[in-house]
């Protein structure tokens, strides 16, 4: 007799377009979550679990939190109420998903790390681009070395997409800070995450545009240097029109080859050591992540292991953002 373990049951604190992302890619694991929704408008809550064939809706956060029903929960809420929540998840024996950025300062990582352990439950931070293809894909390849040593990465990511005046993005006491900060940290980590460390770091920041609603600091230039000797350079903004209605390239530079990738992942362009130039494809099925990541969630609540995105690997991204900002 094969043994199928028990879904894990998912519920949802916020009902805003992350939760509509997040649930889109849940349907592939129709097996292994069940899904429910938690807002703090009822009537937003039923219309998701309608939608996404839920199993409860929730009138509070705090009432999907005690629910017996829940094994786990996401907080897909800006990030001035994910300790709070993630504290309360814990207290009450949850799982957590925490979106990114997960917390504000180190101390609120520390605050979360000590109550995860103390729960002996597992949290992972949604930071899906460390699952997505391209991600997987660029791992592989510095990992063999197809580029020799590398010396230099250049990473880009600029597209014109300013905030309404109502985004709560626009309140840095909502967002935890300005734009890099709030969304070039998955940029950051990416940057971080293919096999060489970033041991200094410096961040450059142009000078604000007041034209719009957007009144945030919208890009950032951050230079660092690898374990390894190479050098790098990351172009953030959202105030750049980008090429083509989202392309943007990459580079990974090496001294017998040169990786070129298309940042959001459609393809990677490989020149290198034994290689004649070739196009590879990472993957359309989850280019994004998500499904990858929650995979990992489900793993680790069942084998009482942590996931690869866990509190400590997002204290390193925390770190690096910390002397960003100490250097400007």
């Amino acid at each position: 007799m094969t043994f199928v373990p028990n879904p894990v049951r998912l519920a949802f604190l916020g009902c805003g377009y992350i939760t509509k992302v997040h649930s889109r890619n849940l349907r592939s694991l129709a097996g292994d979550v069940v899904c429910s929704y938690a807002s703090r408008d009822m009537a937003k809550a039923v219309e998701f679990k309608r939608m996404f064939q839920g199993a409860a809706a929730y009138p509070d956060y705090s009432s999907a939190i005690r629910s017996d029903a829940v094994d786990a929960v996401v907080i897909a809420v800006p990030p001035r109420y994910h300790l709070p929540l993630t504290l309360e998840a814990l207290a009450a024996g949850k799982h957590v998903v925490v979106e990114k950025p997960a917390f504000l300062t180190m101390a609120d990582y520390e605050t979360a790390l000590a109550a995860r352990d103390a729960a002996g439950r597992v949290v992972i931070v949604g930071e899906n681009d460390h699952y997505k293809p391209l991600a997987v894909r660029l791992r592989q390849l510095l990992a063999r070395e197809v580029i020799g040593d590398m010396l230099f990465g250049h990473f880009t990511t600029l597209a014109k997409l300013p905030k309404t005046a109502d985004d709560w993005r626009n309140d840095e006491t909502m967002a935890g800070g300005d734009a890099f900060f709030e969304e070039g940290i998955h940029w950051l980590h990416m940057a971080g995450s293919l096999g060489p460390k970033i041991t200094s770091i410096h961040g450059y920041r142009p000078p604000v545009s007041l034209e719009g609603p957007d009144k945030r600091f919208k890009s950032m230039l951050v230079a660092f240097k690898y374990d390894n000797g190479a050098a790098g350079a990351l172009y953030y903004s959202r105030e750049v029109p980008s090429l083509l209605r989202g392309l943007r390239f990459s580079k990974l530079f090496g001294r017998e080859g040169i990786i070129t990738f298309e940042s959001n992942g459609i393809f990677v362009l490989v020149r290198g050591k034994h290689w004649f130039p070739k196009v590879l494809f990472p993957g359309f099925r989850d280019i994004r992540g998500y499904q990858a990541m929650y995979r990992d969630f489900v793993r680790a609540i069942r084998s009482g292991g942590q996931p690869e995105m866990s509190l400590e690997r997002a204290i390193e991204d925390q770190r690096l953002m910390d002397q960003v900002y100490a250097s400007i």
